[in-house]
């Protein structure tokens, strides 16, 4: 039995996700293999385990997307999983925003005089992709609103500023560690952090890490009550899926996600989505084209991919 916070989603305040209707050929053929798979369990990149329908589905995206793909999918109530690349590393990009968030909640934030403190800033501290910090430029922002655009809108100067807060990039590292996950490392402030070279280490996470860290912040015990609820609303509020968890995943899933982008076609989304019988997934899908530097964003390779998984385990 699935207990405590795992058991129900919290009640998103905004619309549910759209699910998208048609399938690319490639991946079409993939799900009619996925359909034919008499388990849901995927090999991870060793090729060890039972090479599965959902498997040659992810491997078929691949090939058609000219992209490598990772994936975490793990039903906590059915505890069906999909691993695929699971614990290589792809770039992080913006999904690191979440644990900026978080560490500030847990870290900084004890009786709300650091969430309602107004951090002031000028037009030098802001880069490419700050439109809502941007917009508050004459009065600041409190800590709590930076944190929250940061999440919601993946605003890039609320990130730095976040991480400014906190000490820097390596903060978020830190706080990595300190939840037993080895992998996952912040080095670079936007926007160089997202510049995704395939031999690249640094500001690098990987599927099984990053959905592990999601986990535990959203379904488990890491922030108080009241704060891991304001963490899963910014998430539940994200504006910048629509074209990936949100197109590929059951329009009657609730999803609390948080999306990443970058150089190499690189497109992350990562969070907690509640089955239409209320049973949380955590799922991780990293996606990058390590051949092709100028590669645009692939929407559509997260969703296909989020739509096989979901397939698979829910």
């Amino acid at each position: 039995m699935i207990s405590g916070s795992e058991q129900s989603p919290p009640t998103p305040t905004t619309g549910t996700a759209t699910r998208r209707t048609l399938l690319t050929a490639g991946a079409a053929t993939a799900a009619t293999l996925l359909a034919g798979a008499s388990s849901a369990q995927a090999s991870d990149s060793t090729g060890s385990g039972t090479d599965t329908g959902v498997m040659t589905g992810l491997r078929a995206l691949e090939e058609q997307h000219t992209a490598r793909v990772g994936v975490f999918a793990h039903h906590l109530g059915t505890k069906k999983t999909v691993m695929h690349r699971a614990d290589e590393l792809f770039p992080m990009c913006s999904v690191f925003k979440t644990l900026a968030a978080a560490a500030v909640l847990r870290d900084l934030d004890r009786h709300g005089e650091v969430l309602y403190k107004v951090v002031h800033y000028t037009e030098a501290d802001l880069v490419d992709g700050s439109d809502q910090t941007r917009a508050h430029l004459a009065e600041g922002m409190t800590v709590e609103q930076l944190a929250d655009v940061a999440v919601r809108f993946s605003d890039n100067g609320a990130g730095n500023l976040i991480l400014r807060e906190l000490g820097g990039p390596t903060a978020v590292t830190r706080f990595a560690r300190s939840l037993g996950d080895r992998v996952t490392r912040l080095d670079r402030w936007e926007t160089e952090l997202n510049s995704a070279e395939p031999d690249r280490i640094t500001d690098t996470t990987s599927p099984r890490a990053i959905a592990g860290l999601y986990r535990k912040l959203v379904l488990g015990d890491v922030l108080r009550r009241p704060d891991r609820d304001r963490l899963t609303a910014w998430l539940l509020n994200n504006t910048t899926s629509a074209a990936r968890f949100r197109a590929g995943l059951p329009a009657t899933w609730t999803i609390a996600d948080k999306t990443g982008s970058g150089d190499y076609g690189t497109a992350n989304d990562v969070g907690i989505a509640w089955t239409e019988a209320g049973d949380p997934v955590v799922l991780a899908v990293l996606t990058t084209k390590p051949t092709l530097p100028d590669a645009p964003y692939d929407n559509q390779l997260v969703a296909d991919t989020a739509e096989l998984v979901a397939a698979a385990v829910g």
